[in-house]
């Protein structure tokens, strides 16, 4: 296998992906973001996030202190923009247009953990799935936009869902955390895949997907035993693939 991930690891308090986190200008899971935050080695605020990130942490602002804010400063309020540089964390102007400040922030993330010299396993962005459709779309862009920025995997979570852009290859996931739900997909965003899977209730065998013909949706995983633990999932593509998968809600 080319790569093997256990996608919702970076939600287990127990996990051992070693994280950097992005968050993005959208609702947060205060759940998740807990969590995540006290897993990561290096956070950052895309622009109007830090709006949500200054409400949502009121009255223990001072432990949730982003190392960087990021964007054109279109979204961001004067009153957090401010406050968190009172507090030291940098603001750093992106102007350019051409990109979303999701990617621009992503590109300053791998920037810094090289030069930190820092230990990461995946980059993981809260938000980024909910709320408006072309802000949807345009996360899945910067999933795309990553494969010639970094190495490192870039997962999206909000909600109950996750998005994961698979490289071309060979690729083993682990399902198995508990934190699972019971749905998950592929999706050829980007244009026709030839893929080849197992692990799952409806596998595909060397066939084509692509819009207008066939898309991987609402599938789920192979059945089990009761008490037996659920199988990886293995995908084999020519091109990149959106996966997504349910993450299980309390």
């Amino acid at each position: 296998m080319d790569e093997e991930l256990t996608p919702l690891d970076c939600l287990l308090p127990s996990g051992t992906q070693r994280i950097c986190l992005i968050i993005l200008n959208q609702p947060l899971d205060e759940d998740h973001l807990h969590i995540l935050w006290n897993k990561a080695l290096l956070r950052a605020c895309a622009d109007g996030a830090a709006n949500h990130l200054y409400n949502i942490t009121a009255g223990e602002r001072d432990s949730f202190l982003p190392d960087y804010i990021s964007g054109d400063f279109d979204s961001i309020t004067a009153e957090v923009k401010a406050f968190y540089a009172d507090k030291g964390c940098r603001l750093i102007e992106t102007a350019d247009q051409d990109l979303t400040d999701f990617t621009k922030c992503l590109a300053i993330m791998v920037e810094e953990i090289h030069r930190r010299q820092l230990q990461v396993d995946t980059i993981v962005t809260l938000g980024g799935l909910g709320g408006r459709f072309d802000q949807i779309m345009a996360s899945v862009e910067t999933l795309y936009h990553s494969l010639s920025i970094t190495q490192l995997p870039l997962l999206i979570v909000q909600g109950s869902s996750l998005a994961y852009l698979l490289r071309p290859g060979s690729h083993r996931l682990g399902v198995n955390t508990g934190l699972e739900g019971e749905w998950c997909s592929l999706v050829p965003v980007g244009g026709p895949c030839q893929i080849l899977t197992t692990g799952l209730k409806w596998n595909l065998n060397n066939q084509v997907l692509q819009f207008g013909k066939l898309v991987s949706t609402s599938n789920t995983y192979e059945p089990v035993a009761p008490g037996n633990p659920r199988k990886p999932v293995t995908v084999t593509t020519d091109q990149p693939l959106l996966w997504s998968m349910g993450i299980r809600r309390k």
